[in-house]
């Protein structure tokens, strides 16, 4: 289609907020419904959008041409089938639900609708640090890739026991599944399939019915490993990306946000020693700072882009966040000590 994308959004909370505001500043973009059952703020912020009084009717809405939902994971796979099925384009956040069955039954709705573009919510793939760092990787200037080592860690508190996003009937598992997934999709832009999970989950702190702690090393079919750890116990926000090559390093460090509580973003670059100065242990970073966070308009735009122009998904397509959910849930797997436990998740 050309021209202006109709765009109504299921879930007009903080995730939906953020979307109407990138779709309210895009030229090709209108907003024209939405549902939440508390639309209060989303009113005052958008008060000449019409609100309805139920996902479906923004699906079936005849004056749609794109939804985005907005939803905690429940409610997802519904939302996202129900407007596949009334002839809509479809956004959604991540995770695409709660369970990998959720993800495949959004898959073969899909596939009967292959005139139709459906793109999940990984952000981060648009944030400037990680973009610089793809760009380095793919121009091979600091060799092949060797390991990764990530760490994307929260300090919790009284909202995160309190919040939906521990209420295991609402989410199904905890923050791997929650925010971890990033940090995984990252992993799987830069390796291969992945083909060997080992690791330990644990609630180790919150009082909580699903995890709190998810340490994985990941192998994939070329060998290259990847080592994770997803926290709610990190006191001080932290997010770190090292990807080692076989001349150099590149470390993504910090990811901007809206309170900014995870530090500046940047991106440090060294190429490694050789011959005598290499026992040293010492390298020449050079560090890169940025400033604005993109990501999320840029990933709107993308989607537009999509449906204007009639291209393929490039990021975030649904074989990408069966990937990740596959991984995520292979974590969950490995560990039988936890998957005895009462943090478990609802269904493997």
């Amino acid at each position: 289609m050309s021209g202006t994308v109709r765009v109504g959004i299921i879930g007009l909370g903080k995730m939906g907020l953020i979307r109407a505001r990138e779709l309210a500043r895009h030229p090709h973009a209108e907003i024209v419904c939405g549902y939440d059952p508390d639309p209060a703020a989303f009113r005052v912020a958008y008060p000449d959008v019409r609100v309805l009084d139920s996902m479906e009717a923004v699906s079936t809405s005849a004056d749609v041409d794109a939804v985005f939902v907005c939803t905690p994971n429940v409610y997802t796979p519904q939302a996202v089938i129900a407007a596949l099925d009334a002839g809509k384009h479809v956004f959604s956040e991540k995770p695409p639900g709660r369970f990998l069955s959720d993800i495949r039954e959004i898959m073969g709705v899909e596939a009967r609708n292959p005139g139709l573009k459906l793109m999940f919510g990984f952000n981060h793939r648009y944030h400037a640090g990680v973009q610089e760092a793809r760009r380095i990787v793919d121009s091979g200037r600091l060799g092949r890739l060797l390991w990764l080592r990530g760490v994307y860690g929260k300090s919790g508190g009284k909202d995160l026991e309190e919040g939906w996003r521990s209420d295991k009937e609402m989410v199904g598992a905890g923050i791997l599944l929650d925010q971890g997934i990033h940090m995984v999709d990252l992993f799987l832009m830069l390796l291969g399939d992945i083909v060997e999970v080992k690791s330990m989950v644990t609630t180790a702190h919150w009082d909580v019915p699903v995890e709190d702690n998810a340490f994985a090393l990941l192998r994939d079919a070329d060998g290259h490993v990847g080592m994770l750890h997803s926290s709610s116990t990190q006191w001080k926000h932290r997010f770190n990306l090292e990807i080692y090559m076989s001349e150099g390093y590149l470390s993504v460090n910090g990811i901007l946000s809206s309170t900014r509580s995870y530090g500046d973003e940047t991106i440090s670059v060294a190429r490694r020693r050789t011959g005598g100065a290499a026992s040293s242990g010492t390298t020449n970073e050079e560090v890169i700072y940025f400033d604005t966070d993109p990501s999320w308009e840029l990933e709107v735009a993308e989607f537009l882009d999509n449906v204007r122009s009639d291209k393929p998904v490039r990021m975030g397509d649904s074989r990408q966040a069966l990937k990740a959910m596959e991984v995520v849930y292979a974590i969950y797997r490995d560990d039988a000590q936890f998957m005895r436990s009462p943090s478990a998740p609802l269904e493997t």
